[in-house]
Order: C-alpha cells, then sequence, then structure tokens
C-alpha cells in the first residue's frame, strides 16, 4: 500500500485532534478572561449565595 496506512492516519487524527482540542479550550479560556465578561462573570458566581424569596419546600 502507497501512501496512507492505518498508523499514519491514526497519528494524523490524534494530532489533529489534539491541536483542535488545545484551540477549543484556549478560545474557552479567553472568552472566561476577558475584562468584558468579568462583571457578568462575578455575578453569576455569586448567583447561589443569594437569599432565595420563593419557598422550595
Amino acid at each position: 500500500m502507497n501512501g496512507l496506512s492505518y498508523e499514519t492516519l491514526a497519528r494524523f487524527a490524534q494530532q489533529g485532534g489534539t491541536i483542535y482540542f488545545g484551540l477549543i479550550f484556549a478560545a474557552g479560556l479567553i472568552y472566561a478572561l476577558w475584562p468584558r465578561h468579568k462583571e457578568a462573570f462575578d455575578r453569576l458566581a455569586h448567583l447561589p449565595l443569594e437569599k432565595d424569596e420563593s419557598d422550595h419546600v
């Protein structure tokens, strides 16, 4: 077989998946740490600590 063997294709898929995951992770990290989003994330972080007015029984 000339060209692509199973090992070559598997290695390409592994490296491509690693690069893809790294780019998606970096994009999420940049979005989460962007200064414009700080106020919204701070508000959402304190949401579970706020007193709930409705009665959950």
